[in-house]
Parts: structure tokens; sequence; C-alpha cells
């Protein structure tokens, strides 16, 4: 069944994303490690817990049975029928495998030692082997079933499954399917050195050129995804014909070119071309993909018209339809945008995948370009609208994210006629939880990049960086802390110099070098980039420090969901009040965004992941009395009925203290009410 694993070579181990235009270069895995931090806790817990619960849950599911009795048509699973509601479950076994690698490649078994329950070094070793096991056996079915013409499908493919490959390009997502493979086999290839599935990608990605290609069938996927894996596919083997393929969707959709069957063309970004749209629209994880893979189109050609739509779509983005939490998408409906300014905390759907592509499309522009505000976006997902799809144990997922919770509300995806309370560990679109897997073994790949003899450190985290003759050691507690100290280790004659982001919320950061403030005393850095504008050398610390206060946000009048209230923050931490912290109730607490300025924070790195009672914001409120006049009271009664603007005034609040905790970390200690903006007045 399994084939020897592959000796692993030096490879450079490139980073997930490749430009070869444009001058910055991502620094990959085997410049950048992350040791200590979040990320590292995260990706320890990713190693630990997720991969081994997703395993065994594709394995439950079937995905695997799936392709098994496209390989072993004889074999005792050929005559069981298709299993899953859709026929893009191949993709979860792609979006695995792409993280896998990554952790495969990693050194020794310390890789494999779980963050939570202090798993043994034998634990941790059979876990390796496990995963191991799923990796070849994985490679070996997908490789068995591949069709002669390069075709792989297990849905379309199946003997029971009536409909013929390429017949409905709109929902069966074939070409989305190729996507995630290409990007699992530019993993496999460069972190491990295997070609095995490099070798079946070219093949599906060659019969895609002679299907759609410039002489081909001009049609579009329905679910955009395979753009931005093309133009990697080029990027790995130096065949322009993927970039083409790839130009050639983006061009073409926005024309009326899906067949249309349930939601309208928007749902498509298929209404206008990409170029001229005035805003994103649609489904939005299809729209972040198809931006970031017309964001790599736009590198790699030189394509400025291309990039400045982008820019235009993006900063409107975020301007009017981003949550404060970076999440995107406010429709259960179609999972969609929707409208700008329509911003519904307890309707948000913000899903998992979204929060994933919008920093997909933030680092490809950022890529381009070099603008910090990219980035800063990038922050803001990673830390809250990321974070919050995954549990504290690792097992357990949000599909949606609402920034409110009733206490009677119950998550549903799909068409369920009941729901978990929180986080769910499977769904029957299982997309969330592979990517997370992905995503999150490869944040060391979105941490640093080199352009023009300088190197720019783009997110923080403690670890080593070591590119070009320069060594740096970076220590820090970001995001709970403010500092961010980097010891040069090593600098070459010809080593690059540094550049440090300084991020968009931050106010008065300063900066030194061996203790010298940069620019003079009692001089802060602007947000953007700051730059070491001298030569490194061995022994040099640079010390930035990021103020950190709490700061309450309002939110543009147009918000109609958010009028008279504010959301706390931190940092790029963005926090929320769970009612199991509160002596009042949350419907009736009001908060004097003044008072946020005096916020008491409790602060525990070691327990910062996992633990939100370690995390937490004490800030003094106020209680009003609930409301006796009905669900709509009159304004100003005359009859001595009890009146609108009775309920709530000033003189009428009882003080409260209210705890904030980390909105990534909410839900994990029951099923309690949840709020993020909390009213005013």
């Amino acid at each position: 069944m399994s084939q020897p694993a592959p000796a692993v070579r030096d490879l450079g181990r490139a980073a997930a994303v490749r430009p070869t235009r444009g001058g910055r270069r991502p620094l990959g895995t085997a410049e950048v490690a992350i040791t200590g931090g979040s990320l590292a806790g995260w990706q320890a817990r990713n190693r630990g817990a997720t991969v081994a619960h997703v395993v065994e849950q594709l394995r439950l599911a079937g995905n695997l049975d799936n392709l098994r009795r496209i390989a072993e048509p004889n074999g005792p699973a050929a005559t069981e029928p298709f299993r899953g509601r859709y026929p893009f479950l191949d993709t979860d076994v792609f979006k695995t495998l792409e993280g896998l690698a990554y952790e495969l490649a990693r050194d020794g078994a310390s890789g494999y030692v779980a963050s939570h329950g202090g798993a043994s070094r034998d634990d941790a070793a059979g876990d390796e082997a496990s995963v191991r096991e799923f990796y070849e056996e994985a490679v070996d079915l997908i490789e068995r079933a591949q069709r002669d013409d390069g075709y792989l499908n297990s849905h379309f493919q199946a003997p029971d499954i009536e409909r013929e490959p390429w017949s409905d390009l709109a929902w069966g997502h074939e070409l989305y399917n190729l996507g995630h493979l290409i990007q699992a086999a530019v993993a496999a290839n460069r972190q491990l050195g295997d070609d095995r599935l490099l070798r079946v990608a070219i093949a599906f990605a060659d019969l895609a050129v002679e299907r759609f290609g410039p002489d081909g069938d001009p049609q579009v996927c329905g679910h955009p995804e395979v753009e931005m894996a093309l133009v990697e596919l080029t990027r790995e083997t130096g065949d322009e014909r993927y970039l083409e393929l790839a130009s050639l969707f983006v061009d073409r959709r926005g024309h009326g070119t899906v067949e249309l069957k349930i939601f309208p063309a928007e749902y498509f970004q298929d209404a206008a071309p990409l170029r001229e749209l005035d805003s994103v629209t649609g489904h939005a994880v299809r729209m972040a993909y198809l931006a970031a893979g017309a964001a790599d189109i736009a590198l790699e050609r030189g394509d400025a018209g291309l990039l400045g739509a982008l820019e235009r779509l993006w900063d409107d983005m975020v301007a009017t339809k981003l949550y404060v939490t970076g999440g995107l998408g406010s429709r259960h409906s179609d999972e969609a945008i929707g409208d700008r300014f329509e911003l519904p905390s307890e309707r948000s759907y913000s899903e998992t995948c979204a929060a994933i592509a919008v920093m997909q499309w933030a680092w490809r522009m950022y890529l381009a370009d070099g603008q910090a505000k990219y980035l800063d976006v990038f922050e803001t997902v990673l830390y809250n609208a990321y974070a919050v799809g995954i549990s504290d144990d690792g097992r357990a997922f949000f599909y949606d994210n609402p920034l409110q919770r009733r206490p009677d509300h119950q998550q549903r995806t799909g068409a369920e006629t009941h729901g978990e309370l929180l986080r769910r560990g499977w769904f029957v679109c299982p997309c969330c939880p592979p990517n997370i897997i992905r995503w999150t073994a490869q944040l060391q790949d979105h941490v640093a990049a080199l352009v023009d003899g300088e190197l720019q450190l783009a997110q923080y985290a403690t670890g080593r960086i070591e590119v070009d003759g320069l060594a740096l050691e970076v220590e820090t507690e970001y995001p709970w802390d403010a500092a961010v100290r980097i010891r040069v280790e090593a600098a070459g004659e010809d080593a690059p110099r540094l550049a440090l982001r300084v991020p968009g919320w931050c106010r008065g950061a300063t900066v030194t070098v061996n203790g010298e403030r940069l620019g003079g005393d009692g001089r802060t850095v602007a947000p953007g980039w700051v730059r070491i504008d001298r030569a490194l050398a061995a022994g040099d610390v640079i010390e930035l420090d990021l103020p950190i206060p709490a700061r309450a946000l309002g939110a543009d009048p147009r918000v109609d969901a958010l009028r008279a209230s504010a959301a706390v923050v931190r940092g790029p931490i963005v926090y929320c009040a769970e009612q199991v912290d509160q002596a009042a109730d949350l419907d009736l607490v009001v908060l004097d965004p003044a008072a946020v300025r005096e916020a008491s924070a409790d602060v525990d790195p070691i327990t910062a992941n996992t633990d939100p009672s370690t995390r937490t914001l004490r800030v003094i409120a106020g209680a009003v009395a609930a409301p006796t006049g009905g669900l709509y009271p009159e304004f100003g009664a005359a009859d001595g009925a009890d009146a609108a603007d009775g309920a709530g005034a000033a003189g009428a609040r009882t003080p409260t203290e209210l705890r904030l905790v980390p909105y990534h970390l909410w839900g994990n200690r029951g099923a309690d009410a949840m709020r993020v903006w909390l009213r005013t007045a």
C-alpha cells in the first residue's frame, strides 16, 4: 500500500509564495523558524492535536475511501457509494497534505510533541508515524486514481455518479480541486523533495490548459482558487502556460461566463470584470481567492492596471466591508460579503476560510508593492478572525464567526435543523479544518521578506531568521507585550539592512539600536516602515517598543448595527465580553469609552494561547435596570406608562467591573452570551 518515504534533501524549503518578479522574496522555512510565543504555540497545537484530529475525521468521513474505490476498481471499496454531499471533498485531503508536507519536514520528532496534555516523546513519535502513514497512503491513492489523461476527481470518476466530468463548472469545482492539488504538490516538492504529487498536478494542469487554454473552451470555475495555484505552478516549473491560463480565468470572469442555477452572477464575481468592479462582492471566500490569484498575476506580469484595481478594491473593502476582527462576509444565505456598511454582529458570517483568503490576498499585495497597510490587516485577521476559528484544544472549529452570541444561539451551517452550541469537531462541508492545518503550518513563510538588500520584518514572533549572511534572534511576547528585541548573531559584509513594520494602530513607537534611540531623544516613529539605516554587526541589539494601551473604537454611523456602541482593542487584539465573567447582564451593560483608557490588563504570556482568564482587561462600566415597557416602549409616554427614555438613564447606572477576554478565545468555557460591541448609551 505505502511507498517508502523519499529521502529529504535540502531544497532551501522555499516559501509557499515565491514570486519571480517584483524583487520582494518571502523567506521560507530554511530561513525562518518560529520558536516561541503565540504563533509557536499555535503551530505546536496544530502538530500535536489538530493534525491527528483532522486525519481521523477524513478517514471516518470516507475521503480516502472515495479515492480508493477509483484507485482500486476491483477492491472491496469499489462497491461502496460515494461518501459525502459535495463533489469537491478531495480538496480536504489536498489541503491536509499541504500542511503535512511542512510538518513532516520539521526537524525530528519534537515537531509532534503536543502542546496540550503533555504528550510523551513516545506518543509524539507514534503521532508522527501515523501522520506519515496517512501522507503516504493518500499520495499513493491519488497517484493511482488519476486517469490516463490527467483528470482527477473522485466524485465525477465514481461509477455511481451519473454526471460527466466538466459538465457542471459552476458547482462541480473540478478546477478548484486542481488548485488545492497544485498547492499540496508544490509544498511537498519544496519541503520534502517529494515530486510525486507534482507529477500528478502537472498532468492535471496540462489537461486544464488543453481544455480551457487560449484555444479551448472559454469557461471558468464557479469557485476561484486555481488561479493562484497555477501561478505558483509556473513559478515552480518555469512553464508559462499555467500563468497564461490563470490570466485567462481572471479576465474571462465578469462577462456572464458562469452558468447560473441558484445564485446571481454577483455570487460568482461574474457580473462585471474584476478590473471594473467597484467593490468586493459575492461569496466572500471566492472573492478573496480570486483577488489573491489576480495579485499573483499582476506581480508576475508587471500589470500595473490590474494591481491598481486590486488596491482600489482592497481599500474599499477595508473602509466599508471588513469587520473590526478582520472577518469578511455578513450574510449566511449565500456566504456573501454584503453591501457597504452591512456589518451585523449577531449574524456575522466571517467564514474561517475567508479569513485565510484575506490573508493570502494581503500577503500578495504586500509582495507586489511593499505597503505596510496590507500587513496591518493581515495581522488583525491573524489574531482575531482566523484565530477564533479553532478551539483551545485544537479539535473543534467555527465555520462562521459571529461577533455576538445570545444564550440560546446555535451554530449552524447549511440546512441543518439544529446546530452545536459552539465549535464543532467536523462539518458536512469541512473546508475550514484542513485549511487551518495548512495555514498554521506555514505561518513562518509570512514573517519576513528580502528586497533590494533589505530584510523587512512583516510580523513579529520569537524565533530565528537567517539569510544572506545575516542571522537574527528575535525575542518578543507580541502581541501581548510591547517589546520586540532583535539581537544580531551574525552579519556578513554584504548582509542586508533591516526594516521593521510599525503597525498602523500604534502611536508613540520607539526604536533603539544598542540603547541609542533612533532619531534622537524624544523621537517616536510613525506607523509604516522604520529602517535601520546602517550596516549591522554581530552583537547589535535593536529594540522596538510598541505601546499597547487599551483603546475604545467606535463605528462609522452608516453601520446601523453598531450605532452608539464601542469595541475594545489592545494592540491588534480585539476583546469581547463573555457572560461567564460578568456580574451584570451583558445586554444591560453600558460602557464609557473614556473608561477604557484606564483599563487594567492581566498579563500572563505563558498561558496566553489557551486560558481566557489569564488574558483579561478589566474596565469599570455601568449596568442599567432591565426595561419594563415591553418590546417596543413609547418614548415620553404621557400617561404614566413605562417610557423608552426612562430605562437606562445615566443616573440609573450601577457601577460594575466588566471583564473582557480576547475574542479569539471566546467559547472555550461554555455556551454563554458574548459581545464584541458594547452599548455606550
